[in-house]
């Protein structure tokens, strides 16, 4: 984490808090409830790129399983026994690919970033179902079929996380034109842009 500006730290840290506090925002839809934490997962990957994005879920992640209770269910490293960890893995990655992706993108608006949140949400759903699976089936030996866990814990799911891919996406466009956006200092080289 050397060479990183003030800024960058106190957006990284900003993350970490945001992460954290959307794990304990709950919204009630039907008999589930859904948390905020996936969206500022999003926002952290979109707004500070890859390196940052990552570092700062990583260090939410982290934070939990040295037992600060920042997780939804508390924290510590059995954590790492829950069938819901894996989702937490997934935000990592999630992060990095958001913030690559959205680099990369030739225009910024609601519907590329929408397309590369629709990634992200893919990649948190294959790391969160097959650790719930593998857990469930093999570690605490509380058995589920493998359509089980598709149906209660991806399919029922993708609606609410979709209207979270497409509010992160609102948001991260606004935060763009408001200059809330850390650019990829490799990628402003390999364009020649001169940074300000």
């Amino acid at each position: 984490m050397k060479n990183l500006e003030l800024r960058e730290m106190i957006l990284c840290a900003l993350f970490v808090a945001l992460v954290a506090a959307g794990a304990f925002i709950r919204i009630p839809v039907g008999s589930d409830v859904f948390t905020l934490q996936f969206m500022f997962t999003l926002l952290a990957g979109l707004l500070l790129g890859r390196r940052l994005g990552a570092t700062a879920v990583f260090v939410y992640v982290l934070l939990g399983l040295i037992g600060v209770p920042v997780f939804a269910s508390g924290g510590g490293p059995g954590y790492v026994l829950q069938p819901t960890f894996g989702y937490l893995l997934g935000f990592i990655v999630q992060a990095w690919f958001c913030g690559w992706y959205s680099r990369r993108l030739k225009e910024i608006s609601m519907k590329s970033l929408l397309l590369v949140n629709v990634g992200g949400m893919a990649i948190v759903y294959l790391f969160g179902l097959s650790w719930f699976y593998v857990i469930s089936n093999y570690v605490i030996d509380a058995p589920v079929s493998l359509w089980w866990v598709v149906l209660y814990c991806g399919i029922l799911q993708v609606v609410p996380d979709f209207l979270l891919c497409t509010a992160a996406a609102g948001i991260a466009v606004k935060c763009k034109t408001a200059g809330v956006w850390v650019e990829n200092k490799e990628i402003r080289n390999i364009y020649n842009v001169k940074e300000a």
